[in-house]
C-alpha cells in the first residue's frame, strides 16, 4: 500500500510492548500485530524499543554476569545468539512485508548478529524500514552501556543518518546514545527535526532526557520503551529461577512519551502497561521554535566548531582488488 502524507502533519505510534523474551518468532508476532494496529490507527510511523527483538539482556546484572568463564553466562549468551537477528538470513522479511502492506514506516530496536562482522558478535541495532518495505539503514549502537558490554559489541557510524518522512526529517538513537552530545549533533546537522529515542524501558531515563533533547534541538522527540514483567519471561527461559530469584517486580517499566519542540510534554511517560501511544505532530511547531534557536543553522558557528563523522561500516578485513 502506498503511503501518502499530509502537507504539514504526521501521525506517529509508539508501541510500548514486552517481548516474548529471547524468543525471536514469538516477539516478531507481537511486533507485526502492533504494525497492523498502528495502521488501523492511521499512523505513518511506528517505533519499538531498544533491543526488543528478541529482548534486553536482563540476566547480566541479575546473575553476576561479570564472572569470567561462567558456564551459566556462556549458556545464556549462546541462547541469546540463537535468537538474535541476522538480516542476511531473512529474519526481518516479515516485518518488511508488513511495512509494505500497510504503507508504514517502522523503526525497530533489535539484537543483530551480522555476517559482515563474522556472525558471532551481537550489536544493539536500530533498523529503519520505509513504507515500501525496504531497509534504509541499520544503526549499531556506538557504545553499549555498563553491563551491556558483556554481551553487546560497540557499533560504528555507518547507520548514523536521517530519513525524510513527509514534512519531517527523522533520526534515531539507542538508549544512552541520546546522552552523547556529538551523536545528537550529527543528526541535527543532517536536518533532523523528529528524533526517535529507543529505550529498553525506564521512566527514570525518559522523563529527563526526552524534554532536554527536544528543547536542545527544537525538534519533536519520541521516546519509545519496552516493558518487562516477571510474567513476560517464557517458562523455558534458561536459568529463569536465577534471573528472577529475588521476586523483582517490573524489570522495565516503560516510560514511553513525546515532547514537543518547545520541550513541553505532548504525552507524559506511560508506566507499567502495554499500549500503542498515538499522536499527530505538526511540523509548523518546529518552524516556530527554530525562529530563535537552530542548533545547526543560524545558531551554529561552523567556522569555529565542526563535527567530523566516520560513516564507514567497520570490518576486520579489507579486500584489495
Amino acid at each position: 500500500m502506498t503511503q501518502t502524507y499530509p502537507q504539514d502533519t504526521l501521525v506517529v505510534g509508539l508501541a510500548q510492548i514486552a517481548p516474548v523474551w529471547l524468543d525471536r518468532a514469538g516477539t516478531m508476532s507481537k511486533i507485526l500485530n502492533q504494525v497492523r494496529v498502528a495502521s488501523e490507527a492511521g499512523c505513518h510511523l511506528v517505533a519499538f524499543g531498544e533491543g526488543l527483538l528478541p529482548g534486553y539482556p536482563f540476566w547480566i546484572e541479575r546473575t553476576n554476569g561479570a564472572v569470567f568463564n561462567s558456564p551459566m553466562q556462556k549458556e545464556i549468551h549462546a541462547h541469546y545468539m540463537d535468537q538474535a537477528v541476522q538480516i542476511e538470513a531473512g529474519h526481518l522479511d516479515s516485518l518488511c512485508a508488513a511495512a509494505k502492506e500497510f504503507g508504514m514506516t517502522v523503526i525497530l530496536g533489535c539484537i543483530e548478529r551480522p555476517l559482515d562482522r563474522g556472525g558471532h558478535s551481537l550489536y544493539a541495532s536500530l533498523v529503519y524500514v520505509d513504507a515500501d518495505g525496504a531497509i534504509q539503514s541499520v544503526h549499531r549502537k556506538l557504545m553499549p552501556t555498563y553491563e551491556e558490554r558483556l554481551t553487546w559489541s560497540p557499533g560504528d557510524g555507518h547507520g548514523l543518518r536521517t530519513h525524510r518522512l513527509g514534512a519531517f526529517t527523522v533520526g534515531a538513537l539507542n538508549c544512552w546514545e541520546n546522552w552523547m552530545p556529538l551523536a545528537r549533533a550529527a543528526l541535527y546537522g543532517m536536518g533532523e527535526d523528529l528524533h526517535v529515542a529507543l529505550w529498553p524501558g525506564g521512566a527514570h531515563n525518559t522523563r529527563d532526557n526526552t524534554r532536554f533533547v527536544a528543547l536542545e534541538s527544537r525538534s519533536y522527540v519520541l521516546s519509545v520503551s519496552g516493558l518487562m514483567r516477571p510474567e513476560d519471561f517464557p517458562k523455558g527461559t534458561p536459568h529463569l529461577s536465577a534471573i528472577l530469584n529475588d521476586g523483582a517486580g517490573l524489570l522495565a517499566n516503560g516510560g514511553s512519551c513525546i515532547a514537543g519542540p518547545d520541550g513541553q510534554w505532548i504525552v507524559e511517560p506511560l508506566v507499567g502497561e502495554e499500549k500503542l501511544i498515538v499522536a499527530e505532530l505538526a511540523h509548523r511547531h518546529v518552524r516556530e521554535e527554530r525562529q530563535n534557536f537552530d542548533p545547526s543553522g543560524h545558531y551554529s558557528r561552523p567556522d569555529v566548531l565542526q563535527l567530523r563523522i566516520n560513516g564507514q561500516r567497520q570490518s576486520s578485513i579489507a579486500f584489495d582488488e
